[in-house]
């Protein structure tokens, strides 16, 4: 049974097991503002979602990981769909997501529905990174 609920305290160890790039301060604002989701599986933690407000008014994806054994089981898209219908029942007619030039996710988020709509290069030494798409939806 597949189950999606909001990020706790006791998902701690597991999030940090997929979420690298989160610090613990930010984690506790992702608990507070119920920003973060945990998938589920009998129980079991296999993934995971968490969002900020982009111009503090727009819901925007800002990381979406779903534990390698348990990949290509519609895992990832049960997350959208769940964070999108939770984002409309707020009020929100938009979400936004992005993802690197380079990586897979972009044909992902192609079939659920987001639009590419541009994107920025860093180039700042230390910082470098592949170009980053920005990618929207209507709700």
């Amino acid at each position: 049974m597949i189950t999606i609920e909001y990020v706790t305290d006791e998902n701690r160890a597991f999030w940090f097991s997929l979420d690298v790039h989160l610090s613990a301060d930010e984690f506790a604002k992702k608990i507070r503002d119920k920003q973060g989701y945990v998938l589920y599986e009998n129980g079991i933690p296999k993934g995971l979602l968490r969002y900020n407000l982009f111009w503090d008014n727009t819901p925007f994806c800002t990381m979406l990981f779903v534990e390698c054994s348990s990949r290509k089981k519609g895992y990832g898209k049960r997350l959208m769909e769940f964070w999108e219908k939770d984002m409309k029942s707020k009020g929100y007619g938009m979400v936004m997501t992005s993802t690197q030039v380079n990586e897979e996710a972009q044909h992902f988020y192609r079939k659920l529905g987001y639009k590419d709509s541009g994107g920025f290069i860093v180039d700042i030494p230390g910082y470098e990174q592949p170009m980053e798409m920005i990618m929207n939806k209507a709700l």
